[in-house]
């Protein structure tokens, strides 16, 4: 598909100055309605901030609902070496009976998501993940918001600070009313790319350090009328068909022999939903593109289309139970990995993560794996910590170097790439982002920038609204 590309000969023009409306004020601002970017808000309302929490997009959920994420990952230490994958339940299994590590806002969620019917509930059968249904997700969403008091503005996308003085104050959305300023004591940018973050003057970083390259993009889609049993069948009648998660490796291999699959990701990954008939796949790859250049996003979103569509041409064809199956929904928006990694007052390594290092400044808790998909191809890197351990994240993580009355929260906190695949998912996303979140109530509170604010403080709040820390 040709799509535009960015010019070769950069040609700069001067736009008229132009005038934005008020639109609101608050305590804490929270740029980004996706798991980091609830959290914030829920942890800011809880502290007792008035709270206004914006999204681009017209829902809320980020990853999980925009690019259709699913399962949410496990926030459980293992406590048991991996057991052999059962493909017949499409789900994973690479946990033992485990500890949760993270609660709070986390929990207040998921628990809502589960009453909603939305989600099935982790257990040893799930792998400790989180199956969800992300319509139900997108509502569940808003209404955990509102029952907090969180005002929430959707289709606003995030362009600029403004300061006064000097002083950090706000920031300016474009919408369909224009541009809009709104006035914050404090900001949270949950945005996952570090937008605003960057707009203040943040320093970040881009990708792996040799090279820049950042780990690929991946759109996920849902299909429908899949028929479990006559695929549960084929694989029983086939075990040499799987290996560990990597699985159908004959049908793959006789596809490509036959010119009609060319994916440059290695396996074809399924996951069950809370619908009997319905799967999620996670296998489209598109790497050299970067999430925060629209000139590539606009070329992965339609290479990813294409993968995808030979993907269902080959499952309908070569895999028994997906005969009458179809897709029912794809991402609205590519799934994007890794962009800005904002530098922090303290960069959380790969030996933090596989060494379950712990700070006196804890704010969250993780233990998912270092997990690199190749961002030049094909292939993916899985290092796991020590069994029943899980590592900390430090509160200097989320305090920007250099930039004043601004934290960051999820995947895009201060970290290097290696660290930064483990911590991007959605658990801990939430568990940092309700760190930022109560920082920044305390920070709008004492009228002083977030630096200031006492670690200690900070995890006294966060134990009392059912953190983890």
């Amino acid at each position: 598909m040709p799509t535009l590309r960015s010019p070769s000969d950069v040609q700069m023009v001067t736009l008229k100055p132009r005038r934005a409306r008020v639109a609101a004020r608050c305590d804490v601002l929270v740029g980004g309605g996706g798991p980091a970017g609830m959290a914030a808000a829920l942890g800011a309302a809880w502290a007792g901030a008035d709270v206004l929490l914006t999204e681009r997009f017209g829902f809320l959920g980020g990853n999980p609902t925009v690019a259709l994420v699913n399962p949410l990952m496990s926030w459980h230490t293992q406590k048991a070496p991996p057991s052999e994958i059962d493909p017949t339940r499409l789900l994973p299994q690479d946990h033992g009976p485990g500890e949760p590590i993270v609660a709070g806002a986390l929990e207040t969620f998921i628990s809502n998501l589960i009453a909603a019917d939305g989600a099935l509930a982790p257990t040893q059968a799930t792998g400790f993940t989180v199956p969800f249904d992300p319509e139900i997700y997108k509502a569940v969403a808003q209404e955990t918001m509102e029952q907090a008091g969180v005002r929430v503005l959707l289709h606003a996308f995030a362009n600029d600070v403004w300061t006064d003085e000097d002083k950090l104050c706000g920031a300016v959305f474009e919408t369909k009313s224009g541009p809009l300023l709104i006035r914050a004591n404090v900001i949270v940018d949950a945005s996952g790319d570090g937008d605003l973050a960057a707009k203040a003057g943040a320093r970040f970083h881009i990708g792996r350090e040799e090279d820049g390259r950042v780990q690929p993009m991946t759109l996920m889609f849902r299909i429908a009328d899949f028929d479990r049993e006559a695929f549960a069948a084929y694989v029983r009648e086939h075990p040499d068909q799987w290996r560990g998660v990597h699985g159908l490796w004959d049908l793959i291999e006789k596809a490509r022999a036959a010119g009609e699959l060319d994916l440059p990701r290695e396996d074809i990954l399924f996951f069950a939903t809370p619908h009997p008939r319905e799967l999620s796949v996670n296998c489209t790859r598109v790497t050299g593109v970067n999430g925060t250049d629209v000139f590539d996003l606009s070329r992965a979103e339609g290479e990813a289309r294409r993968q995808m569509r030979q993907i269902m041409r080959f499952l309908k064809r070569y895999v028994p139970g997906f005969a009458d199956a179809y897709i029912v929904q794809s991402g609205t928006h590519i799934g994007v990995r890794e962009t800005r990694r904002i530098v922090g007052e303290y960069t959380l390594d790969v030996e933090d993560v596989l060494q379950a290092r712990k700070f006196s400044d804890a704010i969250a808790r993780c233990s998912y794996p270092v997990d690199i998909h190749n961002p030049a191809g094909s292939g993916t890197t899985l290092r796991r910590l020590p069994q029943g351990e899980w590592y900390e994240v430090p509160l200097r993580c989320l305090v920007p170097k250099d930039v004043d009355g601004l934290l960051v929260a999820g995947r895009s906190i201060s970290g290097t790439h290696e660290a930064h695949s483990s911590y991007r998912v959605t658990p801990t996303a939430m568990a940092t982002g309700q760190a930022a979140g109560v920082c920044a109530a305390l920070a709008s509170r004492n009228r002083c920038p977030p630096r200031q604010v006492l670690a200690s403080a900070v995890q006294i709040e966060l134990r009392r609204q059912g953190a983890i820390v």
